[in-house]
């Protein structure tokens, strides 16, 4: 799992676009995320940087996602339950959106989780390889998506949202063509 959201220099460097630019709501420069990336656009710049390295890199699971995150923990957040600490770790609605910094912020600003991996709370909302749908109702390990749908998952939260949207286990979904300010994506390694 990618240590931090894919950037805007790595996109650039890969891809040799900006769809970010001119947008609102978005500071340019190479360690800001890569955001206004539809799903699509982050499994294109997967396979392209697949191609240019001849390594596989893909989108994580649903649940690779919410399994990095934890950090080997069971709490609300990676760090625990208690919303205090939250600004220590995370890009959210009071450190960002409040102090009229209504933008996503250079990638690992804050501290990491258990796993040494940085925002995954806050900062973008990031995409993942599976489609939207219903947890199985008993317990299962790794589950997969479905294998069809209308809608991609997201996970993390982003700075527009408040401690409950930036949750280890808050889902979201959203149809895979949708672009905006604060959904972008991080990679795995095969």
């Amino acid at each position: 799992m990618g240590r931090t959201e894919v950037t805007q220099g790595q996109w650039k460097k890969v891809m040799g676009t900006e769809p970010w630019k001119a947008e609102d709501y978005v500071r340019e420069g190479d360690d800001y995320p890569a955001v206004y990336v539809s799903w699509a656009d982050a499994v294109a710049f997967c396979k392209t940087l697949s191609d240019m390295e001849g390594r596989t890199y893909r989108l994580p699971t649903e649940a690779e996602w919410e399994s990095a995150c934890r950090g080997g923990t069971r709490t609300a957040f990676s760090f625990g339950d208690d919303e205090a600490d939250l600004e220590k770790y995370a890009w959210f609605f009071a450190n960002a959106y409040k102090t009229k910094e209504k933008y996503a912020h250079r990638v690992a600003q804050k501290l990491p989780n258990p796993f040494g991996l940085y925002d995954m709370h806050g900062n973008v909302w990031e995409w993942c390889s599976d489609w939207f749908g219903d947890y199985p109702s008993s317990p299962f390990r790794d589950p997969q998506g479905p294998d069809s749908g209308s809608f991609r998952v997201l996970r993390g939260g982003s700075w527009v949202g408040g401690p409950n949207l930036v949750r280890c286990a808050l889902r979201n979904s959203i149809t895979p063509e949708y672009r905006v300010f604060n959904y972008g994506f991080r990679l795995v390694l095969e």
